[in-house]
């Protein structure tokens, strides 16, 4: 949410080592830059964040989301982003352009899942 209470909401990559989630900061076109990312200035402003994955499919017996609740964090150095960053170039091949070394990675720890349907 930002400052106003209104929920920021985004499509992300990301990648899950069994404890954490992690998301980048890609070098796709965006209107401003790093820190001053709207996401960014919203977890640093307040770090609760929430996720939802969704499987879809075309028979509705077999939809499913897990929606996860956590607290996000910007990590720019250190092993935690460079583990990050190794699963996010790992699982997407597109990332090998689009990801600069070093980049600066969102880790979100979940403190609460929800999920419903084929999970």
């Amino acid at each position: 949410m930002d400052d106003a209470g209104s929920p920021h909401v985004i499509p992300v990559c990301y990648a899950f080592d069994g404890e954490r989630l992690y998301t980048a900061l890609d070098l796709k076109p965006k209107r401003v830059e790093g820190r001053m990312l709207k996401r960014v200035r919203n977890i640093l402003e307040n770090p609760r964040v929430s996720l939802v994955i969704d499987d879809y499919s075309e028979s509705w017996s077999d939809l499913a989301y897990v929606l996860i609740h956590g607290v996000a964090r910007i990590v720019d150095s250190g092993e935690e982003q460079r583990s990050g960053e190794g699963l996010l170039r790992s699982k997407y091949p597109q990332y090998r352009e689009l990801l600069k070394p070093g980049a600066t990675i969102i880790s979100i720890t979940p403190d609460k899942i929800i999920s419903w349907g084929r999970v």
